[in-house]
């Protein structure tokens, strides 16, 4: 998975992660949506999905906090980052200002 993740974020695509935990009732909230909009931009943007339990490398390293944590990047860069759940709408315009 690391290397996939490296490769993934990397990527000149925009690629939207979504950080989160099983037991994490916000975001089993924010999934839906986070699909939702994936699904919507189709083949203009990656996304990959990280456990913060199982993940804990990855979790250190971007100073993940709390769940569920959205951090876009583009190039290996972090772009745009929101912690919590938020309106399907206001993820759209997250990622679509970055595009």
């Amino acid at each position: 998975m690391k290397m996939k993740f490296r490769k993934t974020i990397g990527s000149a695509t925009p690629t939207l992660v979504y950080f989160y935990a099983t037991w994490c009732v916000p975001c089993k909230l924010l999934r839906p949506l986070v699909d939702e909009v994936v699904g919507e931009l189709g083949e203009v943007i990656n996304s990959i999905e990280v456990d913060v339990e199982i993940k804990k490398g990855i979790v250190k390293r971007y100073k993940i906090k709390g769940v569920p944590t959205l951090i876009l990047f583009k190039s290996g860069t972090p772009l745009w980052r929101h912690t919590g759940v938020m309106p399907v709408e206001d993820i759209r315009i997250a990622i679509k200002e970055h595009l």
